[in-house]
């Protein structure tokens, strides 16, 4: 059963245009805040996957022969040790 009120016809126009606004509005607001997040993350230095494996191999590597050379140091400690005590 439709109106024939032509002031609730109104209104329901009224209201039509309110939601379509608000829909728009809520679009644009989503676009706008989308697109500061992308400059804001833009600007961010990340570094990619395969740099950061390379780093890491690369402090692998380094951490294993720092091991081998603390080794090698108290060895020839040692050994000094020996010689001295003689």
């Amino acid at each position: 059963m439709q109106s024939e009120n032509p002031l609730i016809a109104d209104f329901v126009k009224l209201m039509n245009g309110a939601a379509g606004t608000l829909a728009g509005m809520t679009r644009e607001a989503r676009e706008s805040a989308r697109e500061r997040v992308k400059e804001t993350i833009g600007g961010l230095d990340f570094v990619g996957r395969e740099e950061f494996d390379a780093v890491k191999a690369m402090a692998a590597r380094a951490r294993d022969e720092n091991d081998a050379l603390a080794a090698r140091i108290d060895a020839l400690e040692a050994r000094l040790a020996e010689l001295a005590g003689r």
